[in-house]
């Protein structure tokens, strides 16, 4: 198995007094290179494109890094970890609510928000082939809807709630269906026919989920 000496162990400090308020590193404590990591992920990346997720193996992520397996268990205990943390590197979650004063510009700021996040080099390679091995394994749908939706339904229940607060919707509205609005045609134009959207798509789609959202609440 090849060797990882970028990974190597850190040598012992030299004798110092140690501070008060705090606690040395272990000696032999593993230091984990920023480089060594960034390259890993880099493989990732170009072996997904290659082989897909299901083919994909960590033997092959270290070859093509020029590192040793250990490297990688390291700092992942699967590809699947591996896979999901560069998806968290692009999720929303985290990102605060819109806070337009407007149903229509809240709508239309997740728009770019969601827009954005699947330009993404890394989502266009990792998101279809996630996608098509959580259809086949509860474990990996579970991974994927954690990594992926949680953020998105977060700002979308946060959307509909201040709607509903100033009048705009009914109580009751559906969060979910603001995000199957919103997120299926960009999907669609941007992962699957690879099309360009422009400012003006987004603006149109914006009205078109607002006016969805109105026409399906309870009430209407």
């Amino acid at each position: 198995m090849t060797t990882d000496p970028a990974d190597a162990p850190a040598p012992a400090p030299a004798p110092a007094p140690a501070p008060a308020a705090g606690r040395r590193a272990p000696a032999g404590a593993a230091v984990l290179r920023e480089d060594v990591t960034e390259a890993i992920r880099a493989a990732v990346v170009e072996e997904l494109a290659a082989v897909g997720f299901s083919r994909m193996s960590i033997e092959g992520i270290a070859r093509r890094a020029g590192v040793g397996k250990t490297a990688v268990y390291r700092r992942w205990k699967s590809k699947l970890h591996l896979v999901l943390d560069l998806v968290g590197a692009f999720a929303v979650d985290g990102l605060p609510v819109p806070a337009t004063g407007s149903l229509y510009g809240d709508v239309r700021a997740l728009l770019e928000v969601l827009s954005h996040v699947l330009r993404h080099p890394v989502a266009s390679a990792v998101i279809p082939d996630l996608l098509v091995e959580a259809a086949r394994n509860p474990e990996i749908a579970d991974a994927v809807r954690g990594a992926l939706l949680d953020g998105e339904r977060r700002m979308a229940e946060g959307i509909v709630s201040e709607a509903v607060a100033r009048g705009e919707l009914a109580q009751g509205t559906d969060p979910g269906r603001a995000l199957d609005l919103a997120i299926g045609p960009l999907y669609w134009r941007q992962v699957v026919a690879r099309d360009a959207v422009p400012g003006r798509y987004l603006d149109d789609l914006a009205r078109s989920v607002v006016a969805g959202l109105k026409a399906t609440s309870p009430g209407s």
